[in-house]
């Protein structure tokens, strides 16, 4: 060994290692495995004190400070930790799971191979409607009798696409052809390989409540069966300052200020100068930036003064 350099050895998580390949179930036929991982939440101290300079482990013990570099957002010391995960996972979510481009992917190719004989299926309860207020999300839940009309007409449509499908192949026809008319409800499945630094972007925006159920249940499996296990101080630094945290804009901080003062007509003035409301004295009419700060002051547990004479 040369002079001057520590010994080196692989470091491991024993709770991660005694879960890998173990899949975990997500929807009726989806699941989540890990593969492999590198690095633990002391890759990230040891990344950060190259930066810091010798001496820095006197001054921060290790939670601290990811605490402090999650808290900063300094982001690289994150990217030294990497974890891959065997996915299946519906096409249709599949969809919104690889545009985060930040991840080395291979998927099973029904070029090579048969498409995977699984559909996501849909129970009679689990219909949701529409939401009246976010044109891309749902709100509520079908009746269960009408849903049962719909689950059994998805059943009937997925045999047909498959029998369809296999017919094609039977006849000869190229399998990167037959595939055309596959329901978006059949499953696919990749290898994912991402950072830890970008895996937390992605948990961030696939667990939030107004993400889509599917992809949210994949979220929340890696984030708590995963994540957890693998580097406990990030993940405890993540909820605390990005999942769970509140951020509030320049105009917002104004308003609240004003609510918490108990003025509650200044913040009324506040908002409708900045565009949040309009200043009709009959009805108040919100804009979106407005409904979602009403969220972030819900959670503070202040009152909304304009409320009382809004319109949807």
């Amino acid at each position: 060994m040369e002079k001057g350099f520590e010994v080196i050895t692989r470091t491991t998580v024993p709770e991660l290692d005694s879960i890998l390949g173990k899949p975990f179930q997500v929807l009726d036929d989806g699941f989540v495995r890990l593969i492999d991982y590198l690095g633990t939440d002391a890759s990230i101290v040891q990344a950060a004190r190259v930066s810091y300079g010798k001496g820095t482990k006197k001054v921060r013990e290790d939670r601290e400070l990811i605490r402090y570099l999650m808290r900063h957002r300094h982001t690289s010391p994150f990217e030294m930790c990497e974890l891959k995960l065997h996915l299946r996972v519906p096409m249709d979510t599949w969809r919104q799971w690889i545009r985060h481009r930040t991840a080395s992917v291979n998927e099973y190719s029904t070029r090579y191979s048969e498409a995977i004989n699984v559909h996501r299926k849909t129970a009679a309860h689990e219909w949701r409607l529409q939401a009246a207020q976010n044109r891309q999300g749902s709100e509520g839940w079908l009746d269960e009798k009408t849903g049962e009309h719909f689950s059994q007409q998805e059943l009937d449509l997925h045999k047909l696409a498959l029998q369809i499908y296999e017919e094609r192949l039977t006849a000869g026809i190229a399998r990167e052809q037959a595939r055309k008319d596959l329901p978006l409800a059949t499953y696919t499945e990749a290898y994912w390989k991402i950072d830890l630094h970008n895996l937390l972007h992605f948990l961030k925006l696939r667990m939030h409540p107004a993400a889509q159920l599917e992809i949210r249940s994949y979220a929340w499996i890696i984030g708590q069966e995963i994540v957890k296990r693998w580097c406990p101080l990030t993940w405890e630094a993540f909820l605390d300052y990005l999942f769970e945290a509140l951020v509030l804009s320049r105009s917002e901080l104004e308003i609240a200020k004003a609510l918490i003062a108990g003025d509650n007509e200044k913040g009324i003035r506040l908002a409708q100068k900045l565009g949040f409301i309009s200043d009709n004295t009959t009805t108040v009419k919100r804009n979106l930036e407005c409904r979602e700060f009403e969220e972030k002051l819900h959670r503070m547990g202040l009152k909304i003064p304009w409320l009382k004479k809004t319109s949807p």
